[in-house]
């Protein structure tokens, strides 16, 4: 641990090197900051960088205090808070860094970097934000490799295949072969999402829900049932509502 005065005030920090590292950084998070160098750095550039940063660093941590006191009572999207994610309530951890770009990661938990212009009391919305869009690029990723799993294994062949916003319903698939799938399936494990892709791909083949139907998804996901059961059971709770305002509840099919 090292430490930089600032005025009166002594702030500890961790000093981490990295051979991977193309520049300096600093992260800060309620009660802790992280001083990133490179490998090749001496004591004495490591100091010419925290005095240029000195002030940044006051400022952040005074803003960061203000945030947490501010709400300290009902805690939403700050260090600490909880995201479902996949079937479980992953941490999020917020951090202040002096890049120039918000950066989003998933490492066992959320992880949010922001830089120097997000306010303290726009914090939240912009939390919310981009935690939406990383969930969203993240189920399309899954969804498409799921529906190419299933292309190459059983010759099932979607016209399009896309994932949306859907106001009831889990998935759907058009007269023409194009299918739909509910973006807050992210929320739920990944079989259940795998489910869900799969049940709407057999309707390429069979368009209602008669016993052939069952059959041939059975086929081709033998242990459906098991997936279907824990959608049954939590459909209420897999919606956006912690992000965005509520839009009701979704029924499955």
């Amino acid at each position: 641990m090292g430490v930089v005065r600032i005025g009166q005030t002594e702030v500890a920090f961790e000093l981490r090197r990295s051979a991977a590292a193309s520049e300096r950084r600093i992260t800060v998070t309620p009660g802790h900051v992280e001083v990133l160098v490179l490998t090749t750095d001496d004591d004495a550039e490591i100091d010419a960088f925290l005095t240029r940063k000195r002030q940044w660093l006051f400022n952040t941590l005074r803003e960061l205090e203000a945030v947490v006191t501010k709400r300290a009572v009902v805690p939403r999207f700050m260090t600490g808070s909880k995201i479902p994610y996949r079937g479980r309530m992953a941490k999020l951890t917020v951090r202040r860094h002096d890049g120039p770009h918000i950066e989003i990661a998933f490492k066992n938990g959320f992880v949010v970097d922001l830089p120097t212009w997000v306010r303290g009391e726009d914090q939240d919305g912009i939390v919310a934000t981009e935690i939406k869009l990383w969930l969203k690029r993240r189920v399309r990723r899954d969804v498409m490799e799921i529906a190419a799993a299933y292309r190459r294994r059983f010759d099932l062949k979607p016209r399009t295949i896309r994932v949306a916003d859907m106001k009831t319903g889990w998935g759907a698939c058009g007269p023409t072969g194009a299918i739909l799938i509910n973006w807050t399936l992210v929320f739920a494990p990944k079989a259940v999402l795998e489910y869900v892709v799969a049940h709407e791909l057999v309707h390429l083949k069979v368009r209602s829900h008669g016993p052939d139907f069952w059959a041939a998804l059975a086929e081709i996901m033998p242990a459906y049932h098991r997936a279907k059961a824990w959608l049954d059971l939590n459909q209420g709770a897999l919606d956006d509502d912690f992000l965005t305002s509520a839009q009701g509840r979704r029924r499955v099919w």
